[in-house]
């Protein structure tokens, strides 16, 4: 007996697999007021993705035009009237908490609304889907295609299509960079291959991985994928809007011919399937809650007009809370909406979010337009010169967030009897305060050093005395910057400056 011998082999026709084989989910067109809100937000999501690098923002001779950009060359971040600079992150971790925060404000409210309407994922997806009812026909049509052979007319469908869907994706992925330089200079260098080759690289990865995404794989993005519907369910609760399907209204199902004929009363559902064929992911609504709903309602819109049709009442498959469901079942009144969304847990995500706004908004408001940081020298410490001062250098950063020149002031506070100069003076020029240009939106960098005059004396009786200098002493002072134009603003540094024993007070 071989390996190959019948008897030997398994029956493995009743294994199943460790995954389920993708269906292809081909959505059917749906009009309705939830349709026609996806329309909305999906040309306002595009509108402002595409639009938005375009929109030029006069922020004077000294700083870029444009309204949003991410200025990575220059370490800067503008967003209209407002430039973030690196030291101040806590901006961008700031938005960050909010946009988090506000997650979970919309999904506790409204369950997955923003998966339904506002994710990247789904707003491309559906422009996809439009491209295939464009191309191919609307649901029934695309199953036909298929199942059909591959014809030539099959072969030139499926090439128009993605090349369209190339096209978009392209678009895609090349808006993105223009969020990084100056739009119509970046758009001209692509074009000529004068770019850097990070914006073809770029642009490349994020043009496959749309097309991919939105041309292919859609909703197993949202249901493999995507962590947020296992997380969603710590956000909801029983009191959470979710799309609901009524089913102590709905049960037991029947079409109309079936109603007329059966014993006892079916319920309303007239098992139509249209809530199923309008799902972009696919799934039946009415086997309750599941990681596939991305609550998008347009089985909402498709079930109210198969309800129109057959003279019943909207709201079979509708907005609906646990709680709301229960209290319907039971012929009671369920909660107004408006009480339904501003509950005690929704209103203290919203007061969390919005004391993070207003305190961002304050720090904004209140924030110096001009910084110094001091970083003091290590190694060494100090240097002792011929006359006994003892002097110690530190580089310095005076930073000017304004779009103009500036002139700084640095002045010593502290540290009585001592001076300052730089590499360009001479230590007998040193000074305790000394004036520096600074061009607009720069940091510049400066060696300073800093010499106490009345350590001479000291050293000199040391030095008649025969002391020497066994171990260091500080002594505490900051570096105030100050500019002496009509805005004004001033920022400190504080510091401290080493010396041997016997160079103290």
């Amino acid at each position: 007996m071989t390996a190959h011998d019948p008897k030997l082999r398994a029956d493995h026709s009743n294994e199943i697999g460790l995954y389920e084989k993708r269906k292809a989910v081909f959505p059917k067109a749906i009009n309705g007021p939830f349709r026609r809100f996806k329309w909305l937000v999906m040309i306002v999501c595009l509108g402002i993705y595409w639009g938005t690098p375009w929109i030029r923002w006069d922020r004077g001779p000294y700083a870029p035009d444009q309204a949003v950009l991410i200025d990575l060359a220059h370490r800067r971040f503008f967003m209209f009237d407002i430039e973030i600079w690196p030291h101040e992150f806590y901006f961008v971790a700031g938005l960050l908490i909010m946009a988090g925060i506000g997650l979970f404000l919309v999904t506790s409210a409204v369950g997955r609304a923003w998966c339904g309407y506002a994710c990247p994922q789904t707003v491309w997806t559906d422009l996809f889907q439009h491209v295939d009812r464009f191309i191919d026909g609307d649901r029934n049509a695309q199953l036909r295609l298929q199942k059909a052979p591959w014809t030539a007319a099959k072969i030139g469908k499926r090439a128009l299509k993605w090349s369209i869907y190339l096209a978009i994706s392209f678009a895609t992925g090349g808006a993105w960079i223009f969020y990084f330089a100056d739009a119509p200079t970046l758009q001209y260098d692509f074009w000529t291959g004068a770019a850097d080759p990070v914006a073809y690289g770029t642009t490349f990865i994020l043009t496959m991985t749309t097309f991919i995404f939105g041309g292919f794989m859609r909703e197993q993005v949202c249901v493999y994928m995507c962590p947020w519907p296992r997380i969603q369910t710590a956000m909801l609760d029983e009191k959470s809007l979710i799309v609901t399907y009524k089913d102590w209204r709905g049960e037991p199902r029947g079409s109309v011919k079936s109603a007329v004929k059966a014993a006892t009363p079916l319920g309303d559902c007239i098992d139509c399937m249209q809530c199923v064929a309008v799902c972009p992911t696919g799934i039946d609504i009415r086997e309750g809650p599941q990681i596939g709903c991305i609550t998008c309602a347009l089985c909402i819109d498709a079930c109210d007009k198969a309800m129109a049709d057959v003279g019943r009442p909207r709201g079979l498959i509708d907005y609906c809370t646990l709680v709301d469901a229960e209290k319907e079942k039971k012929g009671e009144e369920p909660t107004p909406v408006l009480k339904t969304i501003f509950r005690p847990r929704t209103l203290i995500y919203l007061g969390v979010w919005s004391a993070i706004g207003a305190a961002m908004l304050f720090m904004l408001g209140q924030r110096a337009r001009l910084d110094i940081s001091v970083a003091k020298d290590r190694n060494p410490e100090f240097v002792m010169l011929s006359d006994g001062t003892v002097r110690n250098a530190w580089t310095i950063k005076l930073r000017n967030m304004e779009e103009r020149p500036r002139t700084f002031r640095v002045a010593l506070d502290g540290l009585e009897g001592a001076a300052m100069f730089t590499d360009e003076m001479d230590a007998a020029a040193a000074k305790r305060e000394l004036t520096f240009r600074v061009p607009a939106d720069t940091t510049r960098r400066l060696r300073i050093y800093v010499i106490d005059r009345r350590r001479a004396e000291h050293g000199e009786h040391h030095r008649e005395h025969g002391e020497g200098h066994r171990e260091r002493g500080h002594g505490e002072f900051a570096f105030v910057l100050t500019a002496p134009d009509d805005e004004g603003g001033m920022d400190r540094s504080e510091t401290s400056f080493t010396l041997p024993e016997g160079g103290g007070e």
